[in-house]
């Protein structure tokens, strides 16, 4: 099925302050589980599945590991333990820096970032008035991007994004960045995907815009993943161990 995902026994562990180095012991050859001194585990023990068109929200507080999966889901990451498979490509909006190069112009990264993905030139032709328009950035097409503001690479970021034909989206609190008008839009493109039939990850402080996309919630805390249910019950549980 298109934009399944299958994780099992999934675990990454990291060194304190940076990222464990994996030799190819560790990744081939029978890895060592053992958490050496100032190591941690960021997810350990996790499995679940997902159908395509599910709407997924990712709940817990900062440091509990939900950025660490959409990571291992968009296969930027590899696990130490377990695996992932992704029956689908998948669009990323998890770091509005990722895959755009500060010194080209706007022009020139709709057309690097979208191709990365997989568009080809004649795609990216036929949407590029559409990326811009969206992006509101008509005026800057010429200016390099270490120019624009954190909101305005926000823009470009989602709008090239969510203009590509890959049947999973992953989210990451990138549209806490920006003005409202803009975070409705794209709250709206979300929705048309969704009802395209897309699977979405979404991770967001938001309970409202957790309660707006999603169905099904996934909660971790302290690498775990403590519930996996409905979504109002996820956010119904996280409130009641934190206050919320």
């Amino acid at each position: 099925m298109i934009g399944s995902i299958s994780v099992e026994g999934l675990g990454v562990r990291f060194k304190r302050n940076r990222l464990s180095r994996r030799n190819f012991k560790d990744l081939f050859a029978g890895r060592n589980r053992r958490t050496r001194p100032g190591e941690f585990w960021a997810l350990r023990n996790v499995s679940f599945q997902v159908q395509p068109g599910e709407a997924i929200g990712v709940v817990g507080r900062n440091g509990q590991g939900k950025s660490t999966l959409l990571k291992l889901v968009a296969q930027v990451l590899l696990p130490d333990e377990g695996a992932v498979t992704v029956d689908g490509g998948v669009a990323p909006l998890i770091e509005i820096t990722g895959g755009f190069v500060n010194d080209l112009t706007v022009r020139e990264n709709v057309y690097l970032t979208a191709g990365l993905h997989g568009m080809s030139h004649r795609e990216i032709d036929q949407r590029y008035d559409e990326i811009i328009e969206f992006a509101e950035l008509e005026e800057f097409t010429q200016t390099p991007y270490k120019h624009l503001s954190s909101g305005m690479k926000v823009r470009l970021a989602f709008a090239v994004i969510s203009r590509l034909e890959e049947p999973i989206m992953l989210v990451d609190e990138v549209l806490a960045v920006g003005d409202k008008a803009f975070r409705d839009k794209c709250y709206t493109r979300i929705e048309e995907l969704l009802a395209g039939g897309r699977t979405l990850f979404f991770v967001s402080h938001n309970e409202r815009d957790l309660l707006r996309f999603c169905t099904r919630g996934l909660y971790l805390d302290k690498g775990a993943l403590v519930l996996d249910a409905p979504i109002a019950e996820v956010v119904k549980r996280y409130n009641a161990d934190y206050g919320g």
